[in-house]
């Protein structure tokens, strides 16, 4: 009961912590000015973790490697910490398992960007966020849209984006979980 417990809060922290992670990631990849109060949330947070990686990662190619070194770092930890608590710690399924879990967080965290996003389109389309959250999904949505256009005014591409997303998770799964 105590290793559930010490399970369930590792694994709160660490996926918050890496979802605010590659969150900045996102935002510096598809060039999105965060609001104030949300970017000082994001560089408070994890500039603990990304500056000193950022010295040993530069940005390249206009991405924030660091931040996306991070997430994965914040993944093997998780893994790690959880693995030592059940005393399963074995190497290999240690870095699948991580890779998962970074996968799983990065899927989810569209999943969640996207639901957002449907949901400001139904309440309030010009909400302050929306355009933002809009914009994170963009890359993802642009090919989906000319796919599948608006019918009637309706905007069908958010079940084919979750659609995809699903099964990129069950993929994963198969794949990654496979190989352990």
């Amino acid at each position: 009961m105590v290793a559930n417990i010490v399970s369930l809060i590792i694994d709160t922290v660490s996926t918050l912590l890496a979802g605010v992670l590659l969150l900045r990631f996102w935002m510096q990849a598809v060039r999105v000015r965060p609001p104030f109060s949300l970017g000082q949330f994001m560089f408070r947070t994890t500039d603990w973790l990304v500056l000193p990686l950022r010295r040993l990662l530069p940005g390249l190619g206009g991405f924030d490697w660091a931040s996306l070194v991070g997430g994965l770092l914040v993944a093997l930890l998780s893994v790690a910490i959880e693995l030592g608590v059940r005393s399963a710690f074995v190497v290999e399924p240690w870095l699948m398992l991580s890779l998962h879990t970074l996968i799983h967080w990065v899927v989810y965290g569209f999943i969640g960007l996207l639901f957002l996003e449907v949901i400001f389109s139904w309440v309030n389309p010009d909400a302050p966020l929306a355009p933002i959250v809009r914009a994170l999904n963009q890359p993802l949505m642009r090919p989906l849209r000319r796919f599948i256009p608006p019918i009637a005014g309706v905007d069908l591409s958010p079940i084919l984006a979750f659609l995809l997303l699903r099964v990129v998770l069950f993929v994963t799964d198969s794949l990654l979980l496979g190989l352990i």
